[in-house]
């Protein structure tokens, strides 16, 4: 239990950023999900698409420190490999 001011609110401070943080990485997984679900079927219009999008969100969660900005670049370019 936390003791003094600055430990209660950092407390409530943490907890926000806990969920935020939950929230982006959940964003995070179900784009990388739905990319490879599009790259199974086989449909090149619908990944051709859905790339920028897909990247994007990577590259967001990469610059808030969710994940590392060499991950999201590794699984940007093997996507993209795949696509090509």
């Amino acid at each position: 239990m936390p003791n003094t001011k600055s430990a209660i609110r950092r407390v409530r401070r943490v907890k926000k950023q806990t969920s935020v943080n939950r929230i982006r990485k959940s964003k995070y997984k179900s784009a990388v999900k739905h990319m490879e679900t599009l790259i199974k079927k086989g449909d090149k219009k619908k990944v051709k698409q859905y790339f920028p999008l897909f990247q994007s969100i990577l590259m967001q969660v990469a610059k808030k420190g969710v994940i590392n900005k060499k991950t999201a670049a590794r699984k940007i370019s093997k996507v993209s490999k795949k696509i090509s």
